[in-house]
């Protein structure tokens, strides 16, 4: 019996607990939906409306955020959140336009246009530190990794044949360098008149777009001016996009018609042997001789010598393919982040854009100039054309070239004779870096 009364005493008050704690609850609920009611209630939908039209990307245009900061976390100016956003927003369309009707390079053109219309969506920061494209930039532009891939790659798909059948196209590829040091000289003139304020190690980053080539600028300009790297990387590969708007003028200026007709012709065959030795022999030159030039000789060679061993085609192939066009997918994202208005429209890069045009014009006209010095020796004539192809814009500067010669005889074909200077081109301006690491660091 008294059992019984002890578990109806335990039922009662276990409903008693359950019957408080639902009313409590209830109670809560109430209160909450009361609370949200109010909150609710006190934000008018017209308000709604209005904050959900102040979030747009009309109104950050036309009335910009006074507290927004660029993607270095600096202070922006109005001009640069609104109209300079839509002045680099239409310059990515014509990027677009030269890319795809005019076909300028599009593998690079593409990638870096696309990146700067992002760069300069507002509100998103899509360029900023957090951002996507910041994360791309400093995972792979900031750190090298890209340019060193990018060398594999370019490696892997270079033939030396050429350059080693008529070595003397090496001097081509030398003269072409010109560019770099004769830039170098005149920034450092300007910075002494007072034009510019650019220290040494500045000039000598800038300089390097007058190689035309994208990888070795933002190795140099890492090691030596960190802080324009993003102006250099943006100006050097923009160059390389407009290799065929910018160099044939230059060309046609400098040569005569019966020189764009020159023949040329193969000299000899290049065994194999030669072509496992070349590889090695520069790497071990560039060591004894100038190792500060080794990451970039030593990537671009590593990709060669895989591809002319011949036992290894699974990973040549994955150089010259896959692994060379996502990392140029990155790199191009990543040098279009650049573009955004706050850090392309400004003096600075301004300057080093012009800069970086006379550097790539000096090096495509000495180019052309040594071949035109060449040919008043005896020997085997050159065609003055291959001579711009002496900058590192591989192979876009000399598949110029070949399309230049073949405007005035279209059987004379120059693309593998231009690869000569071409290739030697790329040694010599990732040499040229050396040098002015060695010299400035």
């Amino acid at each position: 019996m008294k059992l019984l009364v002890l578990k109806f005493l335990a039922l009662f008050m276990l409903l008693s607990a359950t019957n408080v704690f639902a009313n409590a609850s209830a109670h809560n609920l109430e209160e909450l939906s009361m609370h949200k009611e109010e909150t609710y209630q006190s934000k008018p939908f017209s308000e709604m409306i209005t904050g959900f039209l102040a979030s747009t990307g009309i109104s950050a245009f036309i009335n910009p955020n006074p507290d927004e900061l660029s993607s270095d976390g600096k202070a922006m100016s109005d001009f640069h959140k609104s109209w300079g956003r839509v002045i680099m927003i239409l310059i990515t369309f014509l990027l677009f336009y030269l890319a795809i009707k005019k076909g300028f390079e599009p593998l690079l053109l593409l990638p870096i246009a696309f990146g700067g219309l992002l760069a300069n969506i507002p509100v998103a920061g899509i360029a900023g530190e957090h951002g996507f494209l910041g994360v791309i930039y400093n995972m792979g532009l900031s750190n090298e990794m890209f340019p060193i891939i990018i060398f594999m790659g370019v490696g892997a798909m270079t033939d030396f044949g050429p350059l080693l059948s008529n070595p003397k196209t090496a001097l081509l590829g030398g003269a072409a360098q010109f560019g770099i040091f004769g830039t170098l000289v005149g920034a450092v003139a300007l910075s002494q008149a007072g034009f510019v304020d650019f220290t040494l190690q500045q000039a000598s980053a800038i300089s390097i777009i007058g190689g035309a080539d994208g990888p070795t600028s933002i190795f140099i300009a890492s090691k030596l001016a960190p802080e324009l790297l993003g102006a250099i990387a943006v100006a050097s590969y923009s160059y390389m996009a407009m290799v065929p708007i910018i160099q044939p003028p230059i060309m046609k200026a400098l040569t005569t018609e019966a020189e764009r007709k020159i023949r040329m012709t193969t000299l000899r065959h290049v065994s194999r042997l030669e072509k496992l030795i070349f590889p090695i022999l520069v790497l071990v030159l560039a060591i004894l001789v100038l190792p500060e030039s080794t990451p970039l000789i030593g990537a671009f060679m590593f990709g060669n010598f895989l591809k002319e061993s011949g036992v290894v085609e699974r990973l040549n192939d994955t150089l010259q393919n896959s692994l060379i066009n996502i990392v140029t997918i990155f790199l191009g994202l990543g040098v279009g982040s650049k573009l955004a208005a706050d850090q392309f429209l400004v003096p600075e890069t301004m300057f080093i854009m012009a800069l970086g045009i006379i550097a790539f014009s000096v090096g495509t006209a000495a180019g052309v100039i040594m071949a035109k010095i060449m040919n008043m020796f005896p020997g085997h004539k050159i065609n003055p054309l291959i001579g711009s192809a002496g900058v590192s814009a591989v192979p876009m500067a000399a598949r110029v070239s070949n399309k230049v010669g073949m405007e005035y005889d279209k059987t004379n074909m120059l693309l593998m004779h231009a690869m000569g200077p071409n290739v030697a081109g790329v040694i010599g301006s990732a040499v040229a870096a050396g040098v002015l690491i060695s010299l400035f660091q």
